[in-house]
């Protein structure tokens, strides 16, 4: 079988039946992967012969595995010994499958000279799962030096990563590799070895078949869908959400999309941050060029900027950062203040047909904020900024005195936000987390006193229509999404991360389908 494109985008496919196995590569062919790997670790049999269906029958290029345990392979009490292998691994090359795979700690001078003189066009990969050890850049390197030394032709490394800064040398690696290399690091924060390894030389990266996540793995789905990684190439340049969490962010259904249709060689991927800092200190070269921060980086991100907006150092957070490329430095700004306090005032206009004018709708309103984080402090600062009263609530206290100080406004202690109507008409805005996926039942406050406000905003855009907004709605308050802030702070993103304009009516669209 031959391959359609020079970017391989591998699935396993590991089952307790042939039948079940043969399903699967149909769903893999069907969701887009180039090539299956067929891991026989849990599949019963007691010959390579009763194996030989499944290589005759596959639809799609194929490796031969059996896993990360090298010795015997054993699910539900089913063991496969070492010469069960090497017999069933012979065979494929016998038949002409494309790969088969032999652990490093396995795998013998002997045992490869053996299967090399038995194939035609069948390739020998081998591996190293390094699932319990975490090793030096240098040790690393001396283990790919090893494994290049036994003759294969291709050699695979799957690594466990604590911090997304320890998959740098992933990227070194598949850069200066002698023989064509296999990265992969496991866990959610490895992530990016799979998205960010083709602009690396990756020749191979592997996905998800849907409905069997993997914590590390994109889904094939998104792979070819959102990503659409057989585009990327060495110039291409890397943005991302720094976030943590990160799975929920939209930003890369929205950004992607938007890069492809101005023609921008870039592309956005989750980047799960622990310690924002050693982020930037690592991926410090030029090709990393912008970032969006989210939760709960939106502060501490303005220390580790060379420079920062006016808006931002007066706001005290930063929800983009841009890797200037004369000089690469790290420039702040925020998008979440006008975004969010133009949607509020867009939405008061619209019901009252108000024209837009000097004063805003905004002024003089009692402007009630739940949550003094970064996205809180952009609200904050909007709202005193077109004349409203500002009332902080927020769990830790301490946080919404000092924003109240800085706003001019007032601090309450939380539990006082559940009875809180000094007045009618006032703007109720959630900036906190409450409510996000998967706490959907959340809600800052009931529905009695909702009755209280006349317009609802709320931050929180997964899900699109919170608790909090339905309940709003139902008493007859104006209610504006967080989707609406996410667009329009994204367009002000995708200005400044391609310097140009951004395509709004478009990326409006794709939001609007895929929230």
């Amino acid at each position: 079988m031959g391959f359609k494109s020079d970017l391989l985008v591998c699935t396993t496919v590991e089952c307790e039946t042939g039948d079940q196995m043969l399903a699967s590569m149909d769903l893999a062919k069907k969701e887009g992967a180039d090539i299956v790997e067929l891991c026989f670790a849990s599949l019963s049999f007691s010959h390579s012969s009763q194996v030989e269906h499944i290589f005759t029958l596959r639809n799609l290029p194929s490796i031969v595995s059996f896993g990360p345990n090298y010795r015997t392979s054993r699910r539900r009490g089913h063991c496969v010994c070492r010469a069960q292998q090497l017999q069933v691994l012979k065979r494929a090359v016998q038949i002409g499958v494309e790969f088969i795979e032999l652990n490093h700690e396995a795998c013998t001078e002997e045992h490869i000279s053996e299967l090399k003189r038995e194939r035609s066009e069948t390739r020998i990969i081998v591996s190293s799962y390094l699932n319990n050890e975490i090793l030096s850049r240098e040790q690393l390197g001396d283990l790919i030096i090893d494994m290049q030394s036994t003759q294969a032709d291709v050699i695979k490394l799957v690594i466990n990563v604590d911090y997304i800064t320890d998959v740098a040398p992933i990227f070194q690696m598949l850069t200066h590799s002698q023989v064509p290399l296999i990265a992969r690091a496991m866990g959610e924060r490895g992530l990016i070895s799979q998205l960010l390894g083709p602009k690396y030389g990756a020749f191979m990266i592997s996905g998800s078949l849907k409905g069997k996540s993997e914590l590390g793995l994109p889904s094939l789905c998104s792979i070819k869908q959102v990503y659409k990684l057989h585009y990327m190439n060495e110039v291409t340049k890397v943005f991302g959400v720094v976030s943590n969490p990160v799975g929920h962010s939209k930003g890369p259904l929205l950004h992607n999309p938007a890069f492809r249709y101005t023609g921008y060689n870039g592309i956005y991927v989750p980047l799960l941050v622990d310690d924002i800092k050693e982020f930037f200190r690592v991926y410090s070269c030029n090709d990393f060029a912008g970032f969006s921060v989210g939760i709960p980086h939106k502060e501490s991100a303005v220390s580790c900027c060379d420079e920062v907006d006016p808006l931002a150092l007066s706001i005290g957070a930063v929800n983009t950062i841009i890797r200037r490329p004369t000089d690469g430095r790290l420039v702040g700004y925020n998008t979440d203040c006008e975004a969010g306090i133009g949607a509020i005032e867009d939405a008061f206009r619209e019901r009252h047909n108000l024209e837009e004018c000097n004063v805003s709708p905004l002024a003089g309103k009692l402007f009630v904020l739940v949550g003094a984080g970064g996205a809180g402090r952009a609200m904050a600062f909007g709202a005193r900024s077109r004349g409203a009263r500002v009332v902080i609530f927020n769990r830790n206290f301490e946080r919404a005195k000092s924003l109240a100080v800085a706003v001019s406004g007032e601090a309450l202690p939380y539990e006082c936000l559940h009875d809180f109507r000094p007045e009618q008409g006032m703007i109720l805005v959630n900036a906190s987390a409450v409510g996000m996926e998967p706490n959907i039942h959340q809600t800052p406050v009931s529905k009695a006193v909702l009755k209280s406000y006349e317009l609802v905003f709320d931050a929180v855009y997964t899900p699109r229509n919170t608790r909090l907004l339905q309940e709003a709605a139902e008493v007859g308050a104006i209610v504006v999404s967080g989707v609406e802030m996410f667009i329009r702070q994204a367009l002000g993103q995708f200005k400044l991360f391609t310097g140009g304009l951004a395509p709004e009516d478009f990326m409006r669209k794709v939001v609007l389908e895929q929230f």
